[in-house]
């Protein structure tokens, strides 16, 4: 933001000073006084100078304070948790690589989307001059959307199509459909193509884990006749470790004949293979979204038979950098490089953004990923 407000308070102080000076109602034989005072004033002008100077060249003073800097607020799903923690990584990377842009991620406590939405407004008080929002309930979020973007804000999104036309731009790691499909596909393999199966979500309302769970079982049905959906529609697990894993225990317990589970979240897969080694139940396959640092250990031991994901820190700083472009005044072209691997040449479409940065995870490959 481009405040001067701290140049304004000296401008008014010296103009103050010069105004008594020349206005004290000196005499003549107050040549001395007056003199002194013009001095001073001088002294003043010069202090002034310095101060305006400082600030244009930018020292002593956050870049988003100085003339030509941005803020850009990241508001990710929820806080304390491994995916979010990455995505800061590549946010801060973000300001690092531009200095001219103050950079932060914050974020609501077990993924509130009422606190999400306050979150926004904060951010619309304090006149920041983009907000980046990974949503958790899209919905939710719009009135604050079009009260920031009323107030000349950019607003950009992540994992949050429904938001198209409400946001500048809306950006996905790939097609949301297809990296569903994947799911499908490697519990499939998994399963030997029968057997019962069941999904989780994070929440009914999270768009994103919802498309993905429901391009995995359309692939499904469509290709394997011999596999059982016991439950239509998913449970939620709140992206919470342990409601998922009181989860879990609840679905092992009701489908005790279960041969597969799709996890559209961290916390689901880390905590059904973590019940399962517990049990040493052997007849689960699980295929889920992952973080090589959180389930990792899961994976290699085989009791994740496949995790999936996009690296959270990526995201973040081509959220960010989307904000940026847009702050610059430039557009959003076929192709346009967006600064990491898998968003090299992006594909807008629509209102959306797209990249090509899945990441799939097994037994053979896990342990080249440390993030």
């Amino acid at each position: 933001m481009k405040k001067r407000m701290a140049t304004l308070i000296v401008i008014v102080l010296v103009t103050a000073l010069v105004l008594a000076a020349c206005s004290g109602g000196g005499t003549p034989a107050d040549t001395t006084t007056d003199a002194a005072a013009t001095n001073d004033a001088a002294t003043d002008e010069a202090a002034m100078d310095d101060i305006v100077a400082v600030e244009e060249s930018g020292e002593g003073a956050p870049a988003a304070d100085s003339g030509d800097g941005f803020e850009i607020v990241l508001v990710a799903k929820t806080e304390g948790i491994a995916w979010f923690d990455d995505m800061r990584i590549g946010v801060n990377e973000f300001g690092e690589d531009h200095p001219d842009v103050t950079v932060s991620q914050i974020a609501p406590e077990g993924g509130d989307p009422a606190k999400q939405a306050q979150m926004l407004e904060d951010c619309i008080a304090r006149g920041v001059d983009a907000i980046c929002v990974v949503p958790n309930d899209p919905e939710a979020l719009i009135p604050a959307i079009e009260k920031a973007r009323e107030n000349g804000i950019i607003v950009v999104s992540h994992e949050a199509m429904a938001l198209e036309g409400t946001v500048d731009w809306n950006m996905e790691a790939f097609n949301n459909d297809d990296f569903g499909a994947l799911y499908g596909e490697n519990l499939a393999q998994a399963m030997g193509g029968k057997g019962k199966y069941i999904g989780t979500v994070g929440a009914l309302t999270m768009q994103t884990h919802n498309q993905w769970y429901n391009a995995a079982v359309k692939h499904i049905t469509e290709n394997y006749p011999d596999m059982e959906l016991v439950e239509e529609q998913p449970r939620e697990d709140q992206i919470d470790a342990t409601v998922a894993y009181n989860l879990a225990q609840e679905l092992l317990k009701a489908y005790p004949d279960l041969g597969g589970y799709l996890g559209m979240t961290v916390e689901a897969g880390i905590s059904m293979a973590k019940l399962l080694e517990e049990t040493n139940n052997t007849n689960v396959s699980v295929s889920c979204l992952a973080m090589p640092s959180a389930s990792g250990e899961y994976i290699a031991d085989g009791w994740i038979s496949s995790g999936q994901c996009w690296r959270p820190a990526d995201a973040g700083y081509v959220t960010c950098n989307i904000a940026y472009k847009l702050l610059k005044g430039e557009e959003m072209t076929e192709g346009i490089d967006l600064g990491k691997t898998g968003y090299e040449s992006c594909t807008p479409v629509g209102g959306t953004i797209y990249g090509n940065a899945p990441l799939i995870f097994t037994a053979d490959n896990i342990a080249d990923y440390n993030f």
